[in-house]
């Protein structure tokens, strides 16, 4: 019993489990829940929420310099950038066509009672969209979007695509100086990756408390209670996101020679990680160090997670389209395929670039919904039982941006077979020595007893 180790993913699970019993208790206790929520666990957990969007950009900017400035071709990089955006654009829109083919099969809306549903407040999502709105989606504002005025404000302001660019066009400079010049501006940048890879292991030791606090919270607020109502929409949109994770992301690892089970497994801890906070952020830096480690080149792993935290969101266009069937059968309104269409197309470019919104899955809908007649009010209905399907929808889209990073690699002749098969080997090797030495703690301990 002297050296109990228990690994990070462990912990967040035991935190996890914890931070739901703590919640429903709490629930139950109107008086005190309001001054525990305000006055430690909403604190507790924003302190994490914080330490994870202090380091994304510090870690982001130097790695993706490093790796664009290895590759030191424009046109190459072009090349990528073309590819990258062609594989997001084909994955999200067979996310939506499930979600709505799904939907429209199994009808989890009919038959509902809407007075038995909690109405939640959702004036603060509305105020959002207005802001999303007054920037407007044409294609002008969208270029306009990724050239940022002030590199620092886009920093302060959480907007990863302008940061993106700059390091972009940063990285392309620097590789065009003289060996001489640019090693040394090279090697601070390297540096300053390395420290933040650090940096990002110690807030890593404060998850647990962090996944806790949140998931207490989301408990305490809405009750276990709430689920039941919605049932039927919270079991199809977990059993559509793992379809598409098995059997769409499998087809597409299979034509690439790879498997979507060891990806997954490789990605174990980052999963738990980012389904207990529902938030893709706490992971963005793990990504980029594990599909690097697993085969792919800095480069194209740098520059591809990053931009697939805002073009890449399958886990959350597929719940999107689920949501915006699912409303439409709560009001009883049948739509025609045309509209469905539209509800399509809406999508493809609402969901597109707002990904540091705050409730971009609800910013998405309201933008969307009325474009074919589904009453906004509708999304009140849902809101309770968000976190639930926040948490399952953000581990999709970790799944998601990992793998887009593998297909670009393979596309581009780029992964190292060799360097995958030595992870693989290491991985499992290290999984065997893990259980192996948890088997022999239980005959040691056995033989005391």
């Amino acid at each position: 019993m002297k050296n109990i180790n228990i690994s990070l993913a462990w912990q967040i699970l035991i935190a996890l489990v914890l931070g739901i019993v703590v919640g429903a208790v709490l629930h139950q206790n109107i008086e005190a829940k309001d001054w525990i929520i305000k006055n430690i666990l909403s604190p507790a957990g924003e302190i994490f929420i914080r330490l994870i969007k202090m380091i994304v950009f510090p870690i982001v900017v130097p790695t993706l310099v490093v790796g664009i400035a290895g590759v030191g071709d424009a046109k190459k990089l072009g090349r990528i950038g073309l590819k990258t955006i062609i594989y997001f654009e084909i994955i999200t829109t067979l996310a939506i066509f499930l979600g709505i083919t799904l939907t429209n099969i199994f009808h989890p809306g009919d038959g509902i009672d809407m007075s038995s549903l909690a109405v939640i407040d959702i004036s603060q999502y509305e105020k959002t969209m207005e802001n999303v709105q007054r920037s407007s989606h044409s294609l002008a504002n969208t270029i306009l979007s990724l050239i940022p005025s002030n590199i620092f404000a886009s920093m302060a302001n959480g907007d990863m695509l302008p940061v993106i660019f700059f390091s972009v066009l940063f990285g392309l400079g620097l590789s065009s100086l003289p060996e001489k010049t640019q090693k040394p501006l090279l090697q601070v940048f390297q540096s300053v990756s390395d420290t933040m890879f650090k940096v990002t292991y110690m807030i890593m030791r404060y998850a647990p408390i962090g996944v806790f606090c949140l998931i207490s919270v989301t408990v305490i607020q809405f009750g276990v209670t709430s689920l039941i109502p919605l049932s039927k929409l919270i079991i199809l949109v977990y059993g559509s996101l793992l379809f598409f994770g098995f059997v769409v992301f499998g087809i597409v690892a299979r034509l690439c020679h790879l498997r979507i089970w060891t990806l997954i497994c490789i990605l174990k801890d980052e999963l738990i990680l980012a389904y207990s906070t529902a938030s893709s952020e706490t992971v963005l830096v793990k990504i980029i160090e594990k599909m690097e480690a697993y085969g792919a080149p800095k480069a194209i792993s740098s520059f591809v997670v990053p931009t697939g935290y805002s073009f890449n969101l399958d886990g959350s266009t597929l719940y999107q389209s689920i949501a915006a069937i699912f409303i439409a059968q709560l009001y009883g309104i049948e739509l025609s395929l045309n509209q469905e269409i539209s509800l399509v197309l809406t999508m493809m470019v609402t969901s597109k670039g707002i990904a540091g919104v705050p409730g971009v899955s609800f910013v998405v809908l309201l933008a969307t919904l009325g474009s074919v007649g589904i009453p906004l009010e509708g999304l009140a209905f849902i809101v309770g039982v968000d976190r639930i399907l926040d948490m399952a929808r953000t581990a999709l889209n970790v799944v998601g941006n990992a793998l887009a990073v593998l297909v670009i690699a393979k596309w581009e002749g780029q992964f190292d077979h060799k360097k995958s098969l030595e992870y693989e080997r290491t991985f499992l090797l290290k999984r065997f020595l893990i259980v192996t030495k948890s088997k022999h703690s239980d005959v040691k301990y056995s033989s005391r007893g």
